[in-house]
Formats: structure tokens, C-alpha cells, sequence
């Protein structure tokens, strides 16, 4: 293993410590909140903008991949691309190559992370209008052509109040988790992300509470 993807994911570096266990719980409550209306496509992003979102989606896949969940991570956040970074692969072709070039949809420029069973997608060459590439039937036929290669699909989107990138995206997919950074993320900047997301109806299956002080007790409990 890397060290870079050690350095960025927790989940790899810790997988003892009590923020490893924690996005295992989250992976719980998502298998949970499915029940009725199984998640195969979600949406995780801030409401306004926040460094970590990238990590914390990353995070979540590792645990859903180790939980033997065929995991791909996309990273729609064609303004500033990540997750090639946190995992140390090309952004060449991704996502807006499969976008413009009908030959690649039948092969999906889809690469192997260090993590069994976790696939990323990167963002691929940045495009003059996020928003109207993410909001077209296109888009919709990608998203279905990827359903074919995962179990789930976990989408790194544009935080919510910044552009309207994250809302369009998430009409298309069957829920969205909203990442919250303690100490950062102003109370109203959340509410009014909620506000902006179910205005359009979109399924909010929860939320991700990232930079938490630690516990105490679940410290000691885990160490």
C-alpha cells in the first residue's frame, strides 16, 4: 500500500481507530436506510465549500469495498477534481471521456485502486460547463452503463450551495449524503443546503458529521 493512500485514508492507515469504525457504522446505517428503497447510486458533498468531502466519500468506499461490496467512486466534481490524487492514479480519461465519446461506453475508462474491490472513475479533462454535462440525458446513460460494473456507485460532487452541479446530479441517483465539518460548516450554510435539495426532491438518506472531536471513551474502548 501507498503511502500517499495511507496518508489521506484513515480506513487504510487505522483501521482500529475509532473514525475507521465510525464510516463503518456509517456503511451500516446506508445498508439500513436502503431497506425499502435499495441505494445503488449516491451523491456525498458539502453544503458550502470544504476540503475534506473527497476524503470523506474515499473513506466510505474503502468500507463498503472491504464490506465485499463491488464499490466504484466517481468523481463528478469536474471543477476540482480529488480523487485521483487521494489515490495516486491518472486523470487523463474519466468520467467527461465516457461524456463525449460514445466508443468508451461500452468500456469505461474505469482503474483499479490498492483497495480489493473499489474501482475509481476520475473526473477525466475539466469541461467548460459542469453543470449542463452533469444535468443531460447523457449523463443518465452513464450512470446506468455504470450500475452494470458496481454494486454501488458513490458520486464526489460540487459542494451544494457553491453551484447547482450536486442538485442536478442528484435528481439522477437514489440518495444523498450531506457532509458536515465541525467547526466549519456554519449552521445556516446546512440548512439551507437541506432547503436547496429537497426543494428539487431529492432523497437525503443522511448526513456526515467529518473533523469531530474525538471521544474519550470510544478512544480508550478502541486503542
Amino acid at each position: 500500500m501507498t503511502s500517499q493512500i495511507r496518508a489521506n485514508l484513515v480506513t487504510v492507515s487505522d483501521p482500529r481507530s475509532p473514525a475507521a469504525e465510525a464510516y463503518r457504522s456509517l456503511r451500516t446505517n446506508l445498508s439500513f436506510s436502503g431497506l425499502d428503497a435499495p441505494i445503488h447510486t449516491l451523491v456525498a458533498t458539502t453544503a458550502a465549500p470544504q476540503d475534506n468531502k473527497s476524503i470523506v466519500i474515499s473513506n466510505l468506499a474503502v468500507v463498503l469495498a472491504q464490506g465485499g461490496n463491488r464499490t466504484l467512486l466517481v468523481d463528478c466534481d469536474l471543477r476540482r477534481p480529488a480523487l485521483h490524487e487521494i489515490f495516486g492514479l491518472d486523470n487523463s480519461a474519466g468520467l467527461t471521456t465516457m461524456m463525449l465519446d460514445e466508443s468508451v461506453m461500452g468500456n469505461p475508462p474505469l482503474q483499479e485502486t490498492e483497495i480489493e474491490n473499489l474501482q475509481l472513475l476520475p473526473s477525466g479533462p475539466l469541461p467548460p460547463s459542469p453543470a449542463d454535462l452533469l444535468g443531460s440525458q447523457r449523463m443518465d446513460a452513464v450512470i446506468s452503463r455504470l450500475k452494470e460494473s458496481a454494486d454501488i456507485v458513490l458520486l464526489d460532487a460540487p459542494p451544494v450551495m457553491a453551484v447547482t452541479d450536486a442538485a442536478v446530479l442528484g435528481s439522477k441517483v437514489d440518495g444523498f449524503l450531506l457532509v458536515i465539518s465541525a467547526g466549519t460548516t456554519r449552521r445556516e450554510h446546512a440548512e439551507r443546503a437541506k432547503q436547496i435539495l429537497e426543494k428539487v426532491n431529492i432523497r437525503i438518506v443522511g448526513a456526515v458529521l467529518d473533523n469531530a472531536p474525538a471521544d474519550a471513551v470510544t478512544g480508550s474502548y478502541y486503542g
